[in-house]
């Protein structure tokens, strides 16, 4: 009988790794202790000064939305979509579903109806909350269209917008409430149900709705606040997409623990730092890009008036010439983290070996996680070996919304990430590439991310993405895809010089440069490597 949700309900909870607590209850009693505390310091582009609202303003808030939702008909397993930027309304809707035991499904505010009728058509979304419009993008006249072709779609709320549409009209302007519950025994939801549903970025594919409960959210919020000391003193940066799992994830992880949660709603590299330096922000879980941003807009008289104690850089991994630059000019520990939208947090590198291991790992596993690199029979491999990296953990989600046809966990429980890994002589992985982004030159494997991260050592090169492109002889050569710095040349000529001077094999050298302006990127920072591919299918050597 194949492994099932029900069987990892079981394991987890005899290891005493869940409780009966929710999201609703955890952030519910930091309300209540001190309800004058900043909960969320909202800045949004083209207002001046930040919204700034307490524990307790919060909690009134949810309180009127949680009552507004439910009197349109939404209850325990509605699913409420929320395609909003990082504003305070995305906080109060992802409360007021998390009390009324209904579904929040983020939604980052880049997708487009393409996407967002399969997404909302597949969740069966009955609320759809989206800004008037972001970035120049009227998103409230996309969802009006949408509501005409998602059959479950019913409501669409317009934040930022006035009219019978409007967030505050509907959700924040009458005076009935749902109040918090007052204990465990009085909550009406659920742990182990279904409360969140994330769309995986679909860098290979069709999108999949991953299922996560309050006790995967609250499992992670506990995993990475008990790695970095995490408490009510602690200010969090929400610079990630909250419509993707890292920046929801960190948001819940500062409301949860009773922290501070600035939200800056587009990243702007400059802003970002004046940020960090006002509001005293002590951490922030972000994408390499983020890192870099923040190396280059820091002035150097301010690189030593952080309070920033820890910078967490997950969701793509992390050029080890960045990692030592944020050392060298900062000082504060960059700790790298793997983790998936399906296992949340799998590995981190702690804190305290920050400046030797994360130049050179993606972590060793944290608390309660288990990790094995496998060949492809799912047996154990040895240090040094790469093999495909599988995981299991307290944070594993629940399986894939409404696909039945796909078995997520094998017989014993491990999750096949589709990374692939190697672990060195402490235990420390080290990501090597994709199941998908391996290639085969010759029947020989191209060492994909090594090659990445050494040419990301090149002086001209800001950024570096290595893909396939088809050869009738050899099978697949490679093709890299640069971003330079201002007034650099760069071609392929320059680029097997510096891998000559490193002493790279010849048969993992790119036999095709294309110099691009950006790199396609998906709202959590991962190169968009598929995109690539696609251009270089077109691509062959006579």
């Amino acid at each position: 009988m194949p492994y099932t949700w029900q069987k990892q309900q079981q394991k987890v909870r005899a290891r005493g790794l869940w409780s009966e607590s929710t999201v609703d209850l955890e952030f519910s009693r930091h309300a209540a202790r001190d309800p004058e505390k900043p909960a969320v310091v909202a800045y949004r582009t083209g207002i001046a000064e930040p919204i700034r609202l307490s524990y307790g303003e919060l909690a009134n808030l949810t309180a009127r939305a949680a009552a507004a939702l439910r009197a349109l008909g939404i209850g325990p397993g509605d699913i409420v979509a929320a395609q909003l930027p990082n504003w305070w309304e995305f906080v109060v809707t992802a409360l007021a579903a998390a009390r009324l035991g209904a579904v929040m499904n983020p939604l980052v505010p880049v997708l487009r109806e393409y996407e967002l009728t399969y997404m909302l058509g597949h969740g069966g979304a009955k609320v759809l909350i989206v800004p008037q419009s972001f970035r120049g993008f009227d998103h409230a006249a996309m969802a009006m269209s949408l509501k005409e072709t998602v059959p479950s779609l019913e409501h669409v709320i317009i934040a930022s917008g006035s009219g019978a549409d409007g967030f505050d009209e509907v959700l924040l302007a009458g005076q009935d409430i749902v109040p918090p519950p007052s204990s465990v025994s009085a909550s009406q939801v659920a742990p182990d149900v279904l409360s969140v549903l994330s769309f995986t970025s679909g860098t290979t594919g069709q999108p999949k709705g991953v299922m996560h409960c309050n006790n995967t959210v609250l499992a992670g919020v506990a995993t990475l606040g008990g790695a970095f000391a995490h408490g009510p003193d602690d200010v969090f940066l929400g610079c990630s997409p909250l419509g993707h799992m890292t920046g929801y994830l960190s948001l819940m992880q500062g409301l949860c623990l009773g922290g501070t949660v600035v939200l800056q709603d587009i990243w702007q590299p400059r802003q970002g730092v004046e940020i960090m330096l006002n509001e005293g922000v002590t951490y922030i879980s972000a994408a390499p890009v983020f890192l870099a941003d923040i190396c280059e807009a820091t002035k150097p008289d301010e690189r030593g008036s952080f309070a920033l104690r820890n910078f967490l850089c997950s969701g793509a991994p992390i050029p080890p010439a960045l990692i030592e630059r944020a050392i060298r000019e900062f000082g504060f520990p960059v700790s790298s983290l793997w983790g998936m939208t399906e296992s949340l947090a799998g590995t981190l590198t702690p804190p305290e070996m920050a400046a030797e291991k994360s130049a050179t790992s993606d972590g060793c596993p944290m608390p309660n996680v288990d990790i094995r690199i496998a060949d492809d029979s799912g047996e154990p491999l040895p240090a040094g070996t790469t093999g495909r990296l599988l995981v299991r953990s307290p944070m594993m989600f629940m399986g894939y919304f409404k696909r039945p046809d796909i078995t997520p966990f094998s017989d014993e429980g491990w999750f096949d990430s589709g990374d692939l890994a190697y672990t060195d002589a402490d235990g420390y992985i080290r990501i090597a590439g994709r199941t998908k982004d391996v290639i085969i030159r010759g029947g020989e494997n191209v060492p994909v991310m090594e090659i990445e991260n050494l040419l990301m050592r090149h002086p001209d090169v800001v950024d570096a993405a290595l893909v396939a492109f088809p050869d009738k002889r050899l099978g697949e050569r490679a093709c890299l895809f640069a971003t330079v710095k201002p007034g650099a040349r760069l071609d392929l000529d320059a680029i097997r010089a510096f891998l000559g001077e490193h002493k790279v094999a010849k048969q993992f050298w790119p036999e095709r440069v294309e110099v691009i302006p950006e790199m396609p990127r998906t709202p959590n920072g991962k190169i968009h490597k598929h995109r690539l591919r696609e251009e270089a299918r077109s691509y062959e050597i006579a």
